[in-house]
Formats: structure tokens, C-alpha cells, sequence
């Protein structure tokens, strides 16, 4: 295990053992077996080694989904099911950690927590937009489509704060809501019977003009 594997681990260790956060990185250090200075040749705050625990832990469930040998076979949709079902895995072998965060701190708007998550994980989700803009699977909106991705951090917040309240045998619950909501954002980013009526307005303009006299 490295210096960072142990802050990590020593840091989650003393939030549950003692029902706060260690009260200086000197005594997490102290705690790790590890040196101060090799601590802050790592993490500035323990702020940050929080915020990399969350980054951690959608890191490890990207590894996981994207290693799977049909991954790449999978449509975006399902890519990014599969990316929510391996995150909630991950994040079950952690639920006391993230029940404890959950409970003191209001994670919608933790934006020095959450903020390296969030800009890995609108990377990962800007990378499936553009695959599915690709494939006909994701719609080009002016004005819309550049917004996709917030609305994906938005629906991976929603998806966090049900399973923390969750308490469904195997939190099924949760892989419903999961299914319901990347099912609805699909539907919304993909083409509707709007973008049909549009393009049927589309051609019959053009054909107008074109001389057909339709």
C-alpha cells in the first residue's frame, strides 16, 4: 500500500472510529506510521484527501466498467448504466463512509469535496456524448447539447443520494432508479418526435424552395 493507499485508509479508519474528521493532517500522518512531510507531499488539506476519496471512488468504478470485455460493444446508454451499477458496487464496500458524508455535509453542494469528481467524471460523460453523437444515439441541440453533461452530473448526484437512502433488499430499489434514469436522459438527448416533426418541416421548406410546390 503507498503513502496515498494509507492516508486514505487511515483518514476513513478515524471519520467512523471517531465521528469526525482527524483534527490535524500531523496526526493522520502520525496515525499512517508516516512522516508529515510525506503527507503534504501529497495532499495539501485534509479537505483534499477527502475530495481524492471520492475521486477514488469513481476512478476505481471506471477501471471496472470500461475493462469489461463487452464494453466497448455496449451502446452509451448502456455504457453508462453499466458505469452506475459498478459505482454503486464501489461505493457498497464504503457505505459507512458515505452515509457519514451523506449525513454531515450537504453533498449537492460540496463543491471543494466533490469538485475533482465532478471534473472527471463530465469527462467521462462528455466522452460518451460524443460517441453517441457518433452513433445517432445523442442529438446535437444548439445551445442544449453543450449542457448534456451537467445534466449527467446532475443525474449521478440523484442516483448518490437514493442509494444513501435506500433500504431495499440489495438496494433494488436503486438499480430501478438507475434503469429510469438513464432511460429518461436518453430519451430526452436522443431524437424525438420533436426532432421528427422538425426535420419533416425541414424538408418540406426546402422542397418549397426547390420549386415542388408541395
Amino acid at each position: 500500500m503507498n503513502n496515498q493507499e494509507l492516508i486514505q485508509k487511515t483518514y476513513i479508519e478515524y471519520l467512523l472510529e471517531n465521528g469526525k474528521v482527524p483534527p490535524s493532517p500531523y496526526l493522520l500522518a502520525k496515525l499512517a506510521g508516516i512522516d508529515e512531510k510525506d503527507f503534504y507531499a501529497i495532499y495539501n488539506s485534509l479537505q483534499a484527501v477527502e475530495a481524492d476519496i471520492w475521486l477514488q471512488f469513481f476512478q476505481e468504478a471506471k477501471q471496472q466498467t470500461i475493462s469489461q470485455e463487452v464494453y466497448e460493444r455496449y451502446s452509451v446508454r448502456e455504457k453508462l448504466l453499466s458505469f452506475y451499477y459498478t459505482w454503486v458496487e464501489v461505493l457498497k464496500n464504503h457505505r459507512s463512509f458515505v452515509l457519514f458524508a451523506a449525513g454531515t455535509r450537504h453533498l449537492h453542494q460540496e463543491t471543494a469535496l466533490l469538485s475533482p469528481f465532478r471534473r472527471a467524471f463530465t469527462e467521462y460523460a462528455n466522452e460518451l456524448i460524443t460517441e453517441g453523437r457518433n452513433t445517432g444515439e445523442v442529438v446535437n441541440r444548439p445551445f442544449v447539447t453543450e449542457r448534456y453533461a451537467d445534466g449527467f452530473w446532475v443525474q449521478a448526484l440523484f442516483v448518490l443520494r437514493f442509494w444513501v437512502k435506500d433500504n431495499s433488499a440489495g438496494y433494488e430499489l436503486t438499480d430501478a432508479a438507475i434503469e429510469k434514469a438513464v432511460n429518461t436522459s436518453f430519451d430526452f438527448i436522443g431524437k424525438s418526435a420533436l426532432d421528427t416533426l422538425f426535420d419533416f418541416g425541414k424538408f418540406l421548406y426546402q422542397t418549397q424552395r426547390a420549386g415542388y410546390g408541395l
